[in-house]
């Protein structure tokens, strides 16, 4: 019997609690931050937004930015999520505090951060 919450090359589902807390790189191989949450649209389906946490020690100073999940790309090697951004890049990013999260539901901010990233929103 295979283990079903464990992804496979031949399987690309994988359990929202296994994706969260994976780190996440830039294509210069610096660590950027990690996976904090997964903000899903209940309506539509599907991943509107990962939200990375950045920096911070112990949850103090952390920043945490909303990043479309089409801006990811999974890195089997590295077993980490790769970002085209500089670290420069990410302290000009859309960001929210952590009891912010609600932002995300209002479209013009929402447009803001697909923008910022070069894709269409998910609700397109």
């Amino acid at each position: 019997m295979s283990d079903t919450t464990t992804p496979t090359a031949q399987n690309p589902l994988i359990s929202c609690h296994m994706i969260e807390g994976t780190e996440v790189y830039n294509t210069d191989g610096e660590k950027l931050g990690h996976i904090d949450s997964i903000m899903l649209d209940k309506r539509e389906g599907g991943v509107a937004y990962v939200v990375m946490s950045f920096g911070g020690f112990l949850g103090i100073g952390e920043e945490y930015h909303p990043l479309p999940w089409k801006a990811l790309t999974y890195d089997n090697e590295q077993d980490a999520y790769v970002v085209r951004l500089s670290k420069e890049q990410l302290h000009a990013a859309p960001r929210l505090k952590r009891n912010e999260y609600d932002r995300l539901q209002n479209h013009t901010y929402g447009k803001s951060v697909y923008a910022y990233y070069g894709t269409a929103p998910y609700w397109y």
